[in-house]
C-alpha cells in the first residue's frame, strides 16, 4: 500500500514526504502477508522494451493485471524499431530490461556483434514461432509434399523445398529468405529445418562479407525487422521469412503467403524469448529484478491458467497498439489453440504459444547450449570450444537461481504452486530427441551433439571467404 501511495503522490502532488508520512500508519495497518512479502526494491521505476511480437505477452500482462504494481513497481513499456536498438537500450541504460531474443544475451557475452555482459533470469515463452513462404514458392513446393484427403501432411520437410531452390539457381536467380537477426531464434531455426531438408543455408566468417552468413549457402538469409516481413515479402524482395506470430498468420490473411512449418514441429517445445538485463544493472538491483520476475511468473502462470481460459483476454490487450496492434483475428488465429497454414486449413495446436507450463520460464542452462551449438555450426563461433566453455557461458548468462528464489516467494505467499517449478534441476533438460531430423541435442555434450549434425562446421574447421577449410 505504501509502494501504491509513493506512486499516487508522484502523479498528484511534489511533496512526497508528507505523503510519505500519511502512509506509514496505512501501511502498518494493511500489512497483511501479501504486504509483508513485497521486497524492499532498489528502483521502482522502471523502463522494460520490447518488439511487436505476441511472445512479449508475460510483459503486457504484467502491466495490465496489475502483476508489476503488487511488487511495488511502476512500469512504462516501450515498443523499439528493432532488435538491434532494442539491445542497445539495455546496454546503454535507456532500458531497464528488454523482450529479448535468447540468441541476444548469450551473443553480446560472448563478443559476438555487440559486446556487452547480459544475463537472463526469465524465459518467456516455448514455441510461436513459424517459417512462411510466398505463394509463387508454395505452389512449386506442393507437388513435392505428400497428401493426405486433399491437404499436406505435416510437419513438412525442407526437402520439399530443394528442387524449388535448384531451379532458381540453375536460372541465375538468388533464392532469398528472411529472419528477424543474426542471432535470433529465427535464424537458427530457420536454419535448422534448411538443413535437415538437405539446404546449406550459408556460413558465417571473417570480414564484412561474413557477417551476413552466406558463405557457400544455396540460400541467401538476410535481416528483415518482424512486422515488415509480410510487405517485403509481397514486394518480392524475399521468398519466404521464420518469424513470430502474429507475422505468419498475417500473410495468410493478406493473402500472400502460406506458413509451412511452426517451430514446435522443428522442435518441439524450444525456448524462445528471454527476458534480458545488463549485468550490472542486475548487481546494483537485486530485490528489483527478484521482483521483476516475480511479476513475470505471475502474469505467465495466468496466460496458460485453466487451460488457456484467459488468452481471448489477452488477445484483446495484445492488439492495442500500444503492444503488438494487429488485429484480434489475426493474434487470436494462434493464440487460441489454432495454427492456420493454406487459407482454411486451420488446424488444433495447443502447445504453439506456451507460457508458464512445462516450466517454460526455467532458464534451463542447457537451452542456452542449444544456442551457443548453433552459432558454433553456422561460424558465428570461429573456433572449436571445448564442453567446459559452453557449460561456463550458460552459467554466465543464464541464472536460474534468481528464478526459483522469486519462484519460492511466491509459493510462499500463495500466489503461486510448488509443482510447478523444477526445483530439484541440476539446470539441465534431459536429452532431448523431438527435433524435425531426429537428431538427439543433449547439452551435458554439446561438441558430440555438433557431430552428429550432417551439414554445419565439424571439429577443427573454419570459415575462410572462400569457404569451409580445416
Amino acid at each position: 500500500m505504501f509502494k501504491t501511495l509513493q506512486h499516487a503522490s508522484r502523479k498528484l502532488s511534489p511533496t512526497f514526504s508528507s505523503v510519505k508520512k500519511l502512509a506509514a500508519p496505512f501501511a502498518l495497518l494493511m500489512a497483511s502477508s501479501a504486504y509483508a512479502e513485497m521486497l524492499d526494491v532498489e528502483k521502482d521505476e522502471l523502463t522494460f522494451g520490447f518488439i511487436k511480437l505476441t511472445d512479449m505477452a508475460p510483459l503486457a500482462i504484467a502491466a495490465e493485471k496489475g502483476f508489476f504494481e503488487d511488487e511495488g513497481l511502476f512500469v512504462k513499456l516501450e515498443a523499439q524499431a528493432n532488435w538491434k536498438v532494442l539491445l542497445d537500450g539495455v546496454i546503454d541504460g535507456k532500458l531497464d530490461g528488454a523482450h529479448m531474443l535468447a540468441g541476444q544475451p548469450l551473443g553480446a557475452t560472448i563478443g559476438y556483434g555487440t559486446s556487452a555482459h547480459i544475463v537472463t533470469a526469465f524465459s518467456m515463452d516455448l514455441n510461436g514461432n513459424g517459417i512462411t513462404v510466398s505463394n509463387e514458392i508454395w505452389e512449386q513446393m506442393k507437388g513435392n509434399i505428400p497428401h493426405e484427403n486433399g491437404k499436406p501432411v505435416h510437419p513438412i520437410s525442407a526437402s520439399a523445398l530443394k528442387p524449388v531452390i535448384e531451379k532458381y539457381r540453375n536460372e541465375g536467380k538468388p533464392f532469398n529468405m528472411g529472419m528477424v537477426f543474426p542471432v535470433s531464434t529465427h535464424n537458427y531455426e530457420l536454419r535448422y529445418w534448411l538443413a535437415a531438408g538437405g539446404i546449406n543455408p550459408g556460413y558465417y566468417g571473417p570480414g564484412a562479407s561474413g557477417n551476413v552468413g552466406q558463405i557457400a549457402g544455396d540460400t541467401l538469409l538476410s535481416v528483415t525487422p518482424p512486422p515488415q516481413m509480410p510487405a517485403t515479402m509481397e514486394a518480392g524482395t524475399i521468398y519466404g521469412y521464420c518469424v513470430g506470430e502474429p507475422w505468419n498468420q498475417q500473410a495468410v490473411f493478406k493473402g500472400i503467403g502460406v506458413p509451412v512449418i511452426t517451430d514446435y514441429e522443428i522442435w518441439k517445445n524450444n525456448p524462445e524469448k528471454v527476458f534480458g538485463v545488463n549485468s550490472k544493472w542486475a548487481e546494483e538491483n537485486p530485490q528489483t529484478h527478484l521482483a521483476v520476475v516475480k511479476a513475470l511468473i505471475r502474469a505467465a502462470i495466468w496466460l496458460d491458467e485453466n487451460n488457456n481460459a484467459n488468452r481471448k483476454e489477452a488477445v484483446k490487450i495484445l492488439s492495442n497498439p500500444n503492444y503488438v496492434g494487429a488485429d484480434y483475428e489475426v493474434i487470436a488465429n494462434s493464440m487460441t489453440g489454432t495454427f492456420e497454414y493454406e487459407k482454411g486449413d486451420k488446424r488444433e495446436v495447443p502447445d504453439f504459444n506456451v507460457f508458464f507450463r512445462y516450466f517454460a520460464n526455467y532458464p534451463y542452462y542447457s537451452d542456452a547450449i542449444w544456442y551457443l551449438t548453433q552459432m558454433r555450426r553456422w561460424g558465428q563461433i570461429a573456433e572449436d570450444k571445448p564442453d567446459s566453455w559452453y557449460h561456463e557461458t550458460a552459467k554466465k548468462v543464464y541464472k536460474p537461481d534468481v528464478y526459483l528464489e522469486a519462484a519460492k516467494l511466491l509459493v510462499a505467499e500463495g500466489k503461486a504452486k510448488k509443482e510447478d517449478f523444477p526445483f530439484d534441476t541440476d539446470g539441465y533438460r534431459a536429452p532431448q530427441a523431438e527435433f524435425i531430423d531426429n537428431i538427439t541435442f543433449d547439452g551435458r555434450e554439446p561438441n558430440a551433439y555438433l557431430a552428429k549434425l550432417p551439414i554445419g562446421l565439424k571439429a577443427g574447421e573454419k570459415v575462410t571467404s572462400a569457404g569451409v577449410t580445416k
